[in-house]
C-alpha cells in the first residue's frame, strides 16, 4: 500500500474500529421523568448531550445554560438529556415529580428529563455504565454532578466534559458544532 493511500484510509479504519468497540448506547432502556419507558434510539440521528443533573448543587445554575444550548441548536439536531442523580453529595433528594417542577419553574427547562438514576456503586444505570466503562471512548468514573457526554448521530460518544465546563464553553460548543456537521 502506498503511503498516500495509507494516510487516507488509516483514519477511516481507526474510526471504524472505535465505533465497533463502543457500547451500543441507543438500545439502552431509559425512563423519562413522567415514568414512560423509552430508549435513546428514540433520538436516532440526533446529537445528544447527556448530563447528570442535580437540583441542589453548586453547578445547578448550569440548567439555564443547558436550556440555552438546547434552544440554540435543537433545530439543527441537538437534544440535551438531563438525568437526575442523588449519588454526589445527596444533591438531588427530590422525587421525579419534584425535580420536574423545580426544573420547569426555576429554569424553564424544555429539554427531555429522565427519571432519577444511580451512577455510582455496583449497579450503575446501564447508560452511565456504557458511557464510563472500559469499552467507552471516554472511560472513567463520573466524579460529580453536571458531567456532560456528547454522543454523535451515529450513537458513538464523541466528547466528555467535566462538571466545571459551563454550557457556553467554547470547547463544548465547538464539539457540538462538529458533531452536528458530521454526516
Amino acid at each position: 500500500m502506498n503511503r498516500r493511500l495509507f494516510l487516507l484510509t488509516f483514519p477511516l479504519l481507526i474510526t471504524s474500529l472505535h465505533a465497533a468497540s463502543a457500547p451500543d448506547l441507543m438500545g439502552i432502556p431509559v425512563t423519562d421523568i413522567q415514568g414512560k419507558e423509552t430508549h435513546l434510539g428514540a433520538f436516532a440521528n440526533k446529537v445528544l448531550l447527556v448530563v447528570n443533573v442535580a437540583s441542589e448543587c453548586g453547578y445547578t445554575n448550569q440548567y439555564e445554560g443547558l436550556e440555552a444550548l438546547y434552544r440554540a441548536y435543537k433545530d439543527r439536531g441537538l437534544v440535551v438529556l438531563g438525568f437526575p442523580c442523588n449519588d454526589f453529595g445527596a444533591q438531588e433528594p427530590g422525587d421525579d415529580k419534584q425535580i420536574q417542577a423545580f426544573c420547569s419553574s426555576k429554569y424553564k427547562v424544555t429539554f427531555p428529563m429522565f427519571a432519577k438514576v444511580k451512577i455510582l456503586g455496583n449497579q450503575p444505570h446501564p447508560l452511565f455504565a456504557g458511557l464510563t466503562g472500559p469499552a467507552s471512548p471516554f472511560p472513567g468514573p463520573v466524579k460529580w454532578n453536571f458531567n456532560k457526554f456528547l454522543i454523535g448521530r451515529d450513537g458513538v460518544p464523541t466528547a466528555r466534559f467535566p462538571s466545571g465546563t459551563e454550557p457556553d464553553d467554547a470547547e463544548l460548543k465547538t464539539a457540538i458544532e462538529k458533531a452536528l456537521n458530521a454526516r
